[in-house]
């Protein structure tokens, strides 16, 4: 149905409705339709403007001529061209013969080749009428006996398109009594709903409003597929109480579970661990082949078990849940059968994925770089280090001096004791300053890998240069060990980011720390053990991340920065999706309004967003 330049739609029956074979430069298919919306303005208004007609003896078409043919008219054929004002209503057939069909550019592509036989079709009745205005309206083409018709695909969304038919008719455009399903990609049921209001629908329950995923459930399948309820659009409502007992809830809490994490409570009782781990291997998989599509898929899916107060021990358990696609059933039901997943399995063996593992696991190491190493034949952290040819940056060089007490988790209690550093050494620039310890620490985890910080002043006075001035006295004090401060690059009167992973901008700095570890008494050990243990390391690197933000941003820093990264993108998502607003760690933007909402606390976002208040230990997606 879809091509990126052209389409070639032969409808072989005698209405509209019907089977309808298609003809693109990838390949050839076929499709059910029940009507062609094409067209632009003055036809949507129902003028009767004339129209240009062509008799064509012989057509040449190629792809990158049909830009040419469709805005100079088919200058190349001059002479032929014949002016006939457009049939109305159901009037009678414009009878003019034309020599037979259509000959198209000889090509050496072999699929241009099953194009081109396919376009070789013999006629004797073709008259193209052309359209060369944007698709800002609908008018309604009802096709009758054999039609061909051509689309190319311009950019900006600027469609051309030109159709040879034998009889058309041209209608008033609405929503046709037949239409039985609706499809959207990145719209809500709301907006779905309001578009239908718009179409003067009545009724709007006779349709079935599904997202893209059944479509293309559909073309995997080659025939229309059941709209079960994970491809229903619904219309979100809150998460289920987390007192009701786990064995009534599978079969009332399908229909509520909302399709966000930030419309659900997601704790650390992770009822089902090893069908999430299993998920995130595979997301993680995804996200080394940098296949965002079924990397979110799965992070989707892992954020949906864990927000569940029940154990999945059946298929039944998530029947209509959102979220869960034909490749996440599939694990699901393998686990739930024989207690692991084949094909977790199999990427937990995968050289490349177990290469990757311990590359990105450096400190500055991302998917680009263990990609490079990957193919250099590098297989694991000692061959990178080894490999003396390598030029690391700075921030590498200290991932891999520091390797094994940065790949090591930080306990709570680490936590605790940099926190009071870094309070204690910020109160000395600046008493006033607000320092509060974020992301998972702050959602209630005891183990991380590295501790993320919030700076803000809610006093009157600020210091531009208190980070670089907190970073000094660390390294007097011994404790740096590394950093790479960045500035802000924020503009006030700059929307918020559209995109839903977006990195702020605030002014940050990456740092290791030296946590000093409690001594222990050694009074009673002889000299010997004595000296063994002070050669021993007495303190462990920390990773550790500051922020500094302005005051009247903080609380969408907070929220931003407190995790987790699920339930921030799902936020977003909301906010874009639901309540027509841009949102990211400095601002939210509404768009209905054209105003920046302020906001003193979480609270109050949530409430812009018309979202019941989530708890940090709640948001663990």
């Amino acid at each position: 149905v879809f091509a990126e330049s052209e389409l070639l739609a032969h409808v072989g029956s005698d209405s509209v409705c019907g089977q309808v074979d298609l003809y693109s430069p990838y390949g050839q298919g076929h499709a059910t339709v029940s009507s062609w919306q094409v067209g632009p303005a003055d036809l949507h208004q129902g003028q009767g403007k004339e129209q240009e007609f062509l008799h064509p003896s012989s057509l040449t078409y190629h792809p990158k001529t049909v830009q040419h043919f469709l805005t100079n008219k088919y200058d190349s054929l001059k002479g032929k061209k014949d002016k006939r004002a457009m049939p109305q209503g159901a009037g009678g057939e414009v009878e003019r013969r034309a020599e037979p069909g259509l000959r198209p550019a000889a090509t050496s592509s072999n699929c241009m080749q099953k194009r081109d036989q396919a376009l070789r079709v013999p006629s004797s009745y073709y008259y193209p009428l052309f359209i060369e205005k944007e698709y800002n309206a609908h008018a309604e083409i009802h096709l009758s006996e054999s039609t061909y018709g051509i689309f190319a695909y311009q950019e900006m969304r600027s469609i051309h398109a030109q159709f040879f038919y034998k009889h058309s008719r041209f209608r008033h455009s609405k929503l046709s009594d037949s239409v039985t399903h609706i499809v959207a990609e990145n719209n809500s049921y709301l907006e779905v709903l309001d578009w239908l209001k718009g179409q003067a629908v009545g009724d709007s329950s006779r349709f079935e409003l599904l997202d893209i995923s059944w479509f293309t459930a559909c073309m995997e399948a080659g025939r229309p597929v059941d709209s079960e309820m994970k491809y229903r659009l619904m219309e979100q409502c809150q998460s289920p109480s987390l007192n009701t007992p786990a064995l009534e809830m599978p079969a009332c809490i399908a229909t509520k579970v909302s399709q966000y994490s930030c419309q659900r409570k997601t704790t650390l009782n992770n009822y089902n661990k090893k069908f999430t781990d299993a998920f995130e291997v595979m997301a993680e998989n995804y996200e080394f082949k940098e296949n965002e599509i079924f990397c979110l898929e799965f992070l989707r899916a892992a954020s949906l078990l864990k927000s569940l107060p029940f154990s999945v021990t059946r298929m039944k358990d998530i029947q209509g849940l959102p979220c869960v696609g034909d490749q996440v059933r599939d694990i699901i039901e393998e686990i739930i059968e024989e207690g692991e997943s084949s094909r977790v399995k199999e990427v937990l063996n995968d050289e490349r994925y177990k290469a990757f593992k311990q590359f990105t696991s450096v400190f500055g190491v991302g998917v680009k770089t263990s990609e490079k190493w990957y193919r250099m034949g590098l297989r694991t952290v000692e061959e990178v280090k080894a490999d003396k040819t390598l030029k690391l940056s700075k921030m590498q060089k200290a991932g891999f001096l520091y390797y094994e007490d940065l790949v090591s988790c930080v306990s709570k209690a680490e936590a605790d004791a940099v926190s009071l550093i870094v309070k204690n050494t910020v109160c000395t620039f600046l008493p006033d300053a607000l320092v509060t310890i974020t992301g998972g620490f702050r959602r209630g985890k005891n183990i991380g890998h590295d501790i993320d910080f919030l700076i803000t002043n809610p006093g009157p006075r600020e210091d531009d240069e208190l980070l670089h001035k907190v970073i000094d006295l660390w390294k007097k004090q011994g404790l740096l060990l590394y950093c790479d401060i960045i500035e802000s690059t924020f503009v006030k009167e700059q929307l918020p980011s559209r995109k839903v992973d977006a990195m702020d901008n605030f002014q940050k700095c990456f740092a290791i720390l030296k946590l000093y570890q409690p001594r222990v008494d050694n009074s009673t050990c002889n000299t010997s053990k004595k000296l063994e243990m002070a050669e021993v390391k007495d303190w462990k690197a920390i990773r550790v991340d500051l922020v500094i933000t302005p005051f009247e941003q903080y609380a969408y820093a907070l929220l931003g920065w407190t995790g987790s990264r699920q339930f921030g993108r799902d936020l977003r998502r909301y906010a874009s999706h639901e309540r027509k607003m841009i949102l990211d760690n400095h601002a939210l933007y509404d768009r209905r309004k054209r105003i920046f909402l302020k906001a003193g606390s979480e609270e109050e976002i949530f409430a812009h967003l018309g979202l019941d208040y989530v708890e940090p230990w709640e948001r663990n997606a």
